[in-house]
């Protein structure tokens, strides 16, 4: 591999301007592209196979008109005040809200009697000509726009509904910026030199301006969430100055050695390049394993950052090098702070010394710092998972306070609504039967209210809606849903955005020990091959799972239990959101393999040079123990950013992912990697000769100009140490 690499680095780096110009181009026919053919983001929340997805097809087919999305313009006036007494400003409204495009028809809340029983709270309900998830964020703006009029005329009004909350425009945030100016400032402190510095972060602009590119086109031919391009752009900010990262400090630390410009460049692309590589591949088949889901709004999430990280591997692996060899000697230029003279010896770092203190005595250290995790991990084991509703979001948003609003006036369980579909044609109720259906759902003590029932042109699909008496997130309306869906016949099935997003939550739930031993075994596959090792395979899944642990249980913490909640501006608490252990399981694992192939790799190379497993061990946390620090800053303040997104499942995710980069960088790295390897010395590195010979050979490792071939331990000393 690391031939290959070189071979690429080779070739970008003598012909800068035609790389450089390749960039230029392919960039600009994606955002090109994007922009004329680049599709809109929606959210798929269908569990395939569930009784929701059935349910929806059935109207979709006969019942095309129920099958429609819905929102609702509710109206408020003060205490003391009467809606009719404002009715000419709401009928207003309502007219206008008419003409806009996809608006199937509005609901007088004066005629159709949507208003609250004290007169001050109403709704109009507006119902679309197509599914709630395939409306898009326009038709929503423009009808929020629409009721500004009324709000002129003394009367409160918002938009809310599901399709006014699956299509809200994300809120944004500066925090995006300031993660970048702060990881600037990281690598300015790393390298020394302004322009040093800036190529890192102009790498990572190429990456995130391409891969958002891509995945706009990537909407143009199938569904892809809207959480896709924020998750996507931090995941691509973060590797993408990452990447650059490990291969610019490598090649200053051969610029250091006295080796040339482009001798330099050359092994950095051979050892550090090729480490990118590999671990480029390890966050893609991360993020791919999420196929195994079936759920195509966490698939669209999976192939979007995977899309990214390939950007991010291919700036590294060609653009880098392009830049480099035009900088030159001008990478040192702007230098802020004193040269600092070269360090000769790996033992006059900190790293070098703290690596012998941890090998010196394993034991304290890996029990003390597993215990930490284990600590840190304990409030997991109370997690409580479910979709976030508008209630979930920032009251600055219209959906959230039309939430409000309709709680208020209605009831809790207004805003999770159930539609009851009856199949006519399939035997169990029929027609005659409806009214004593609702009379039985009627008659559970989790409903509020039934509906009249609503029949198809053709008379063969029945819609029967239905209100809980709790709110969308509170778990006793998932038990109210199981409940009526026992007591309904074979041929009714419950949809509606509540019941969808709990199948979802159920599905999430099944699927993820079969998702997380899929990345497992492909983790362990990928580093046995290349490290030609049983142990150090086993060791990196274990203590990713503890960093993974550990960042739920703060997780769980802060957003479940309430927990610093004022520092992090929460309102109250939480459910975890459903899809959060599965996408973070998926991003964080891969980034933990990152941080692990760029330390296992350069103790590896030191293993083959001085076959002392403490020594090469503190040997290659003296190399790279400055450069994965810096990393994981660079991660945890772009993380950060997320922690300030109006979506509770974007926040939840960055709080998770800066938790666990930090435990991974330090507890993980400096201190349970150096132990175990102490622990187990040769075993680190053995591999049976039979397994050797049938594995295919994979090296990244190399030395500084000298290809090194890696060959497994077959035989261990008597006290497994070297």
């Amino acid at each position: 591999m690391h031939r290959l690499v070189r071979r690429i680095g080779a070739v970008s780096a003598r012909r800068p301007w035609t790389a450089i110009g390749a960039w230029l181009i392919a960039a600009a026919i994606v955002i090109g592209f994007a922009g004329a053919s680049g599709g809109a983001f929606v959210d798929d929340f269908i569990a395939p196979g569930s009784q929701s997805e059935r349910a929806m097809d059935l109207l979709e087919k006969r019942f095309p008109e129920a099958a429609g999305g819905s929102a609702r313009a509710v109206f408020a006036v003060p205490r003391g005040q009467r809606l009719e007494d404002h009715r000419p400003a709401i009928d207003a409204a309502v007219a206008r809200i008419t003409r806009v495009e996809h608006v199937a028809g509005v609901a007088d809340p004066f005629t159709a009697g949507t208003v609250s029983p004290d007169g001050r709270i109403g709704f109009a309900e507006i119902t679309f000509d197509r599914p709630a998830a395939g409306l898009g964020p326009k038709p929503i703006a423009e009808i929020t726009d629409l009721l500004r009029p009324a709000r002129t005329a003394g009367v409160t009004a918002e938009l809310g509904g599901d399709a006014a909350f699956i299509n809200a425009e994300p809120v944004t945030s500066a925090a995006d910026a300031a993660g970048l100016v702060a990881a600037l400032v990281v690598l300015l402190v790393a390298f020394g030199t302004v322009v040093a510095a800036l190529v890192p972060i102009t790498l990572a602009l190429v990456t995130v301006a391409a891969g958002l590119g891509g995945i706009a086109l990537l909407a143009g031919v199938s569904d892809v969430s809207s959480a896709a391009p924020t998750i996507g752009a931090v995941i691509g900010l973060g590797v993408g100055i990452d990447y650059a990262l490990f291969i610019m400090s490598r090649y200053q630390e051969n610029r250091a050695t006295g080796q040339d410009n482009s001798t330099a460049l050359a092994n950095a692309m051979g050892s550090a390049g090729s480490a990118v590589l590999f671990a480029g591949g390890t966050v893609v088949v991360a993020m791919a394993a999420l196929l195994l889901t079936g759920l195509g709004f966490l698939i669209s999430v999976g192939l979007s950052v995977s899309l990214v990280v390939l950007f991010a591997v291919g700036t590294a692996l060609t653009l880098l090098p392009a830049l480099l060899s035009l900088l030159g000697d001008r990478i040192d230029r702007g230098r802020l702070v004193r040269r600092r003279r070269p360090v000769k010896q790996a033992g006059d770092t900190v790293w070098w010394r703290f690596a012998h203190r941890v090998s010196g005595r394993p034991w304290p250290y890996l029990i003390a710092a597993s215990a930490v995790l284990v600590v840190l991990a304990v409030p997991a084991l109370s997690m409580r998972t479910g979709f976030p509703d508008a209630g979930d979001d920032s009251p600055s948003t219209t959906h959230r306070r039309a939430y409000d609003l309709l709680a208020e006036g209605f009831g809790p369980g207004f805003n999770a609504p159930l539609l009851l579909v009856v199949d006519l044609r399939a035997p169990g109720v029929n027609a005659q039967d409806i009214p004593t259906l609702s009379q039985r759902i009627a008659g559970d003590p989790g409903i509020a209210a039934v509906g009249r029932p609503q029949a198809s042109p053709a008379g063969d699909t029945v819609v029967l809606p239905a209100v809980p008496t709790t709110a969308p997130a509170d778990p006793q309306t998932s038990e109210t849903l199981g409940r009526v869906r026992g007591l309904a016949p074979a041929n009714v099935s419950v949809s509606g955005l509540t019941a969808m997003t709990d199948d979802l939550t159920r599905q999430l739930s099944d699927t993820l020990p079969t998702f997380v031993t899929a990345i497992l075994i492909a983790s362990f596959l990928l580093l046995m091959v290349v490290f030609r090792s049983i142990a150090v395979p086993l060791k990196a899944a274990g203590m990713n799972l503890l960093s993974i642990g550990a960042a739920y249980g703060v997780v769980v913490a802060v957003f479940q239990w309430g927990w610093l909640k004022d520092l992090f501006g929460l309102d109250g608490t939480y459910l975890i959101a459903s899809p959060l252990p599965t996408i973070f399981f998926a991003i964080l694992f891969g980034l933990s393999m990152d941080y692990e192939v760029f330390l296992l790799s350069r103790i590896r190379e030191e293993y083959e040079a001085t076959g002392d497993t403490a020594e090469s061990v503190a040997r290659g946390m003296a190399g790279s123990g400055r450069v994965i620090t810096s990393a994981a800053l660079i991660m945890t303040v772009v993380f950060l950013s997320l922690v300030a997104n109006a979506s509770p499942l974007v926040r939840m995710l960055g709080l998770g992912l800066t938790t666990a980069i930090v435990l991974d960088a330090t507890i993980v790295r400096m201190v349970l990697v150096p132990a175990a390897m102490a622990l187990m010395g040769r075993m680190n590195w053995w591999l049976p000769r039979w397994l050797d010979h049938r594995l295919p050979h994979l090296s990244i490792e190399q030395a500084d100009g000298v290809p090194h071939n890696p060959r497994p331990v077959s035989a261990v000393t008597t006290n497994g140490r070297t």
